[in-house]
């Protein structure tokens, strides 16, 4: 009976060990015959933004909201008529919907004690193919400050607006990228580069010419004319 007691431990403890040693084999055999590289391919390209927007905003107050809104009247026809002179026709100047809302005295106590003045709000948008007129505009439209005028103007954007094609086109030749690499380190190992197992696209980043910003999130520039497009894959290969 004692005897009975050690044997049946050690008979499973001799089988557990069996258990573990085939697994332990087939755990080599995978190994050895998964051989994989996971490669990082990239392209980069230049554009050239074909798409300008300008916009700025008219801030005028006064006493009263009719007051603010005869100044509006007087301000818009010179910032539309400097536009015009500049080449853009009506067409291209978006006048957006007339904000008007009071601006509040306030006691010590943070009481409201009355209307102070009134504030009216209108953004004005101008937008061309021609780039470089935007460009030239958003810099000469301050000489109009001098006659008195409430309108701010916001950085230009620029934009390329046949992007998705070069998206397309961007991402395959990352891809491509990748696998040269890959054959390249297979060539270098003595190993034939096999099938893409598996291929993951980064996010694209849009930068200024000659940037090397980043983002996890991608950057989509649009305060430069000349841009560069950056395109990342990630490959795995299998090796033979």
């Amino acid at each position: 009976m004692q005897n009975n007691r050690f044997i049946l431990p050690a008979l499973i403890m001799g089988i557990c060990l069996i258990i573990v040693s085939l697994f332990l084999a087939s755990g080599l055999r995978n190994i050895k015959s998964e051989k994989s590289i996971n490669i990082t391919g990239s392209a980069k390209q230049l554009i050239v933004s074909d798409l300008g927007i300008l916009k700025g905003n008219f801030n005028i107050s006064a006493a009263t909201a009719q007051d603010a809104y005869r100044e509006l009247e007087r301000q818009r026809p010179l910032v539309i008529a400097f536009l015009k002179s500049k080449g853009f026709k009506a067409a291209d100047i978006d006048l957006k919907t007339i904000s008007v809302y009071p601006q509040y005295n306030f006691g010590p106590n943070g009481q409201q004690l009355g209307v102070r003045d009134y504030v009216i709000n209108q953004m004005l948008e101008v937008s061309a193919k021609d780039v470089n007129l935007i460009k030239e505009v958003s810099i000469s439209i301050a000489s109009l400050f001098e006659q008195g005028l409430n309108f701010n103007v916001n950085p230009p954007e620029y934009y390329y607006t046949k992007l998705s094609d070069v998206k397309i086109r961007i991402q395959a030749e990352a891809a491509k990228d990748a696998m040269i690499r890959g054959e390249k380190v297979a060539e270098a190992t003595n190993s034939t580069l096999g099938k893409l197992t598996s291929a993951r696209m980064g996010v694209l980043q849009i930068t200024p010419e000659n940037s090397n910003q980043t983002s996890d999130y991608g950057i989509n520039d649009v305060s430069s004319i000349r841009k560069e497009i950056t395109a990342v894959v990630s490959a795995n290969f299998e090796i033979e």
